[in-house]
């Protein structure tokens, strides 16, 4: 799939969790696997270049596992495929293709904001717009 996408993640109670865009880029890349590529790699769990992994490890995953600590520093216990494992079993993704990179900027924008009904997102919320300020004369 080629152009731009905007994607929501939920969790399995309905509660919207994330949102995002993929295909920011007109631009082909040899090594890009197209938008869909940057959901494959929400779901393979490896924090390492992934915000939104990152972000799904510190305030999903690290709670789980207080109790296992030692076999996380000791290597025995592998914090990306704990991670793995929660994005593919608590986790859905939905997605909606636009025409442009500059129209899935705007919409991602918006449902950060909580403008389009579903409230905003737990991992990446945006504050609403600033009111624009009125000066009276007096």
């Amino acid at each position: 799939m080629a152009g731009s996408i905007v994607y929501t993640i939920w969790n399995r109670a309905g509660a919207f969790v994330y949102v995002g865009m993929a295909g920011r880029s007109t631009s082909t890349s040899t090594k890009s696997k197209g938008p869909l590529g940057r959901l494959e790699s929400h779901a393979n769990g490896r924090r390492s270049g992934d915000q939104f992994n990152v972000y799904v490890c510190d305030r999903f995953v690290l709670p789980r596992v207080h109790n296992r600590i030692a076999q996380i520093a000791e290597g025995t216990l592998s914090l990306d495929r704990l991670t793995r494992e929660f994005i593919r079993t608590e986790l859905g993704f939905r997605f909606l293709a636009v025409p442009s990179p500059a129209e899935a900027f705007l919409i991602e924008r918006r449902l950060q904001r909580g403008e389009w009904g579903a409230g905003q997102p737990i991992l990446n919320p945006l504050p609403p717009p600033a009111a624009a300020s009125r000066t009276v004369d007096l």
